[in-house]
C-alpha cells in the first residue's frame, strides 16, 4: 500500500435514543456522523447512552472499546452531581470509550447482578468483563483512572 494508512475498526452497539433500535457503530468513523439504521436520526456518541436490562449484556459484550457504565437513579442527589462530570468525560473521550447510563430502579436485575449497593456507582468493562469500579461522586480523574 502506497502511503495509505489503515485505521482499525472499533465497533460498538448503541441504542437509538429516538426509536430504541440497536445499531452497530464504528468508533473509528464517528466523523462520518452515524445515523440510526431504522429512523435515520443522528446517533450522538459524545454523551452517555441509556441502556437497560433488555440490551445491557449485548451492548457491553459487543464493545471493542472500554465501556464505563454509570449506575444511577433519578431521585439520587449525588447522581445529579455526577452527571455533568460524566457528560464532560463522554465528550472528551468520544471515540475512545463508550459511556452508558443504567437506571437502577428501572433495571434492578442488572443492579443486583453487579452488587450495586450505593449510587452512583461507575463500572468499567473490557471485553464484557468488569475491570474497575468507583462508588460515589467522582471527579474527571477518577473516571480517567477507570479506563487506564
Amino acid at each position: 500500500m502506497s502511503g495509505s494508512t489503515v485505521i482499525p475498526k472499533r465497533p460498538v452497539l448503541v441504542n437509538c435514543p429516538f426509536c430504541s433500535t440497536i445499531n452497530r457503530v464504528d468508533f473509528a468513523r464517528l466523523n462520518d456522523r452515524p445515523k440510526c439504521a431504522r429512523c435515520k436520526k443522528p446517533l450522538t456518541l459524545d454523551r452517555p447512552q441509556k441502556v437497560g436490562e433488555g440490551d445491557f449484556q449485548r451492548i457491553i459484550g459487543g464493545a471493542s472499546v472500554p465501556v464505563v457504565v454509570d449506575f444511577y437513579a433519578d431521585w439520587c442527589g449525588p447522581c445529579h452531581a455526577m452527571a455533568p462530570i460524566l457528560d464532560d468525560f463522554a465528550l472528551a473521550r468520544k471515540g475512545e470509550v463508550l459511556v452508558l447510563k443504567l437506571d437502577t430502579d428501572a433495571s434492578p436485575g442488572i443492579a443486583r447482578q453487579f452488587g450495586i449497593r450505593g449510587i452512583p456507582t461507575l463500572i468499567a468493562f473490557r471485553d464484557g468483563k468488569e475491570t474497575r469500579r468507583h462508588t460515589g461522586v467522582g471527579d474527571r480523574k477518577a473516571l480517567d483512572t477507570l479506563v487506564t
